[in-house]
């Protein structure tokens, strides 16, 4: 009887066991693994010359003074649109005024002599004719008549220089644009030199862009290339205009003119930055070397003021690498520092990534 009662205490006990280990133990779920695109840096392409310019007006005038004195009016401000010939700010010119009427009363009185000179040289050329005055006689008279025009002819330039100089109290456009820099005000005093005013041709663009000296032989006229300005997200055309064939002032740097055509310039402003490609065929450029490690700009990861990009580690999670980065060429960023040449890299993720994520690499 009793080893009937333990036989089945003993049974009950296993059921039991068996029982509470299948709910105290359950599978623990996996999470599901970030399927991942790999890609190796990209190779500098040799047959395009790859640098940095800006956009700027083909057009800038700086509109300053010859004159010292003080602004009584400056009718425009920054952004304004204005026409050739439409007055943009006047200086004080009351001293010119007064050596204008200085010259206009000496021209007056010059005049008057011219006239009087005039007449006693008519009179002593005709009393010389008829032998009733002397060689002497004539001589200092018309000496006399040439003195009295040379004096008007100084009050005349004397007059002209007043007007010149009344010229640059009165500052007019150069032609039609729009006003990109406003460095004064009404009250305030004007310099000769000093700019007041930066007037830029407005809708007619152009890139500014340096070569090095190692390049700018393979730089020609007429060359197209593309610009690449990421602040307005577009891509645009243009052909190079222009080449300085001296580097003096600019340190081995030789700047280019690149022209764009006025529909290729939506999205554009005077100012913007763009990463310009000039291709060049059977030549090798020294902008981009083999050296160099390019990556897509879009496999990039920003935090603050670190950036970084990730890698495949060997458990096969993401791994976060965060590296130095240099020069932007297109679409592409040179790596200084933090990733190999023949290092792979995420470049697409079915997912958002974090550091220790496990990851699927597809082939």
């Amino acid at each position: 009887m009793k080893s009937s009662i333990l036989l089945f205490v003993s049974f009950s006990i296993i059921i039991f066991t068996s029982c509470g280990s299948k709910g105290s133990d359950p599978v623990q779920e996996k999470t599901a693994a970030i399927n991942v695109t790999l890609s190796a840096p990209a190779a500098p392409d040799g047959q395009h010359i790859l640098i940095s310019g800006q956009a700027e007006a083909i057009q800038k005038a700086v509109i300053s003074t010859r004159m010292m004195g003080q602004i009584t009016s400056l009718p425009v401000k920054m952004g304004d649109q204005v026409r050739k010939g439409q007055l943009l700010a006047t200086i004080s010119n009351n001293d010119i005024q007064a050596r204008k009427a200085q010259a206009g009363a000496a021209i007056a009185e010059a005049e008057a002599n011219v006239k009087s000179a005039q007449k006693d040289f008519d009179r002593y050329t005709a009393l010389f004719s008829k032998q009733s005055a002397s060689a002497k006689e004539l001589d200092n008279v018309t000496l006399q008549y040439h003195a009295a025009q040379s004096r008007l002819e100084a009050a005349l330039q004397m007059r002209n220089e007043a007007n010149a100089m009344l010229a640059y109290t009165n500052l007019t456009a150069p032609f039609d644009g729009v006003i990109t820099q406003k460095n004064a005000d009404p009250g305030g005093m004007a310099s000769p030199g000093q700019p007041l005013l930066v007037l830029e041709q407005d809708g007619l663009l152009q890139f500014s862009a340096y070569v090095s000296e190692a390049d700018i032989n393979k730089v020609k006229t007429g060359m197209k290339a593309t610009a690449v300005v990421s602040a307005a997200g577009i891509t645009v055309p243009c052909t190079v205009s222009a080449v300085n064939t001296s580097s003096v002032l600019t340190g081995g740097q030789y700047e280019i003119k690149l022209s764009v055509a006025k529909a290729d310039q939506k999205g554009l402003r005077s100012g913007m930055y763009a990463n310009i490609s000039i291709p060049v065929t059977g030549v090798q450029s020294s902008t981009a070397t083999d050296s160099q490690v390019l990556v897509p700009l879009s496999a990039l990861v920003h935090n603050d003021q670190l950036t970084g990009l990730y890698t495949v580690s060997s458990n096969n999670t993401a791994l976060l690498r965060w590296v130095r980065t240099g020069k932007t060429f297109g679409n592409n960023i040179e790596i200084l520092s933090g990733l190999a040449a023949d290092e792979q890299f995420i470049m697409q993720a079915e997912g958002k990534l974090y550091n220790g994520a496990a990851v699927n690499v597809r082939k």
